[in-house]
């Protein structure tokens, strides 16, 4: 008979206290199934992450963990963002957990495939990525935008799993080593690529947002698509050493054309040229020192070495 694994299910929230109570209750049903089927550990428990929510999340957490037994909580002491509270709950987590899974608040992850997801670890996966299986209810605008970021991510070298967000399966060993990764500059859907070990997918339709509103507006996305290249490739710093031998090449040209109109005579005023010139290649120049000021930026960060989250509290110590 196979060990029955304690699994803990991490679930970030940000002002979530409009979905909380029905996705407790999904949970709930979801975890007395596997532990009545004696798939997981009785010891299994919903751990929640207050990111510094500013309505009554931590409150209702508090009183979920008061009511039920399979319900815990820490509260971080300000918003962190979603990636620092992730790793904070992962990294809680696997001090009482063999097997960890994440997940959003908001239901749109679909709770069917934590089944799949641990027979694929029972089977010897370490990591089982969770991976939308279409994105037909998207409007264009959102299903174009978000596939080009997957596709512009590997371009650019980023080793990432294609529609896969942070729905994911861990093991406590894969937890034990991505600790040792100490970059402040957070992109886990590229870092867990990293770590290795056997992995495997699963996937699923997403649903609809149950209630409230998305914490990832277009603005959010765009950061994050860029923290994740910067952190994890060098290719646009590359990119701008070509571009910047592309023009040295150009300036040879351009020399060597306006040598030889001097010295056969003809000097054609060209004010339009030169103007031109002179703007796209000051562009050039700011665009390449904003770049290289980006990178220096998030080396700044990282020699701080300052704390990526602070936990105030943690229900499971009381």
């Amino acid at each position: 008979m196979k060990k029955q694994e304690i699994l803990y299910i991490v679930v970030p929230c940000y002002n979530e206290e409009e979905v909380i109570k029905e996705t407790t209750k999904r949970l709930k049903e979801k975890l007395n199934k596997l532990i009545k089927e004696k798939i997981i550990s009785k010891d299994s428990k919903v751990l929640y992450v207050n990111d510094g929510s500013k309505d009554r999340t931590w409150e209702l957490i508090e009183e979920i963990h008061e009511k039920e037994k399979l319900f815990t909580g820490i509260s971080l002491s300000r918003n962190r963002g979603h990636q620092n509270a992730l790793l904070a709950g992962l990294m809680t987590a696997k001090k009482y957990a063999d097997v960890v899974i994440s997940m959003d608040a908001d239901l749109q992850d679909d709770i069917d495939a934590i089944d799949e997801m641990l027979d694929k670890y029972y089977t010897g996966n370490e990591i089982v990525y969770g991976v939308r299986n279409s994105r037909k209810k998207d409007t264009w605008f959102k299903k174009t935008t978000a596939e080009g970021f997957y596709k512009f991510m590997k371009f650019m070298g980023v080793d990432i799993v294609f529609n896969h967000a942070d729905y994911r399966l861990a093991s406590k060993r894969v937890l034990d080593e991505l600790e040792n990764y100490k970059e402040v500059n957070l992109f886990l859907r590229g870092m867990f690529p990293l770590v290795g070990f056997k992995s495997d997918v699963v996937y699923y339709e997403r649903n609809e947002r149950f209630a409230g509103e998305s914490k990832y507006p277009l603005k959010k996305m765009l950061n994050f698509a860029w923290d994740g290249i910067t952190s994890f490739s060098i290719k646009p710093i590359r990119l701008v050493l070509n571009i910047g031998l592309i023009m040295f090449v150009i300036s040879l040209i351009v020399l060597i054309y306006s040598l030889v109109m001097k010295l056969i005579g003809n000097t054609v005023s060209g004010w339009t040229f030169i103007v031109c010139s002179i703007w796209i290649t000051s562009a050039i120049q700011m665009l390449a020192i904003g770049l290289i000021g980006e990178y220096i930026g998030k080396m700044y960060s990282e020699t701080k070495q300052r704390p990526r989250y602070i936990i105030s509290k943690n229900l499971n110590e009381k």
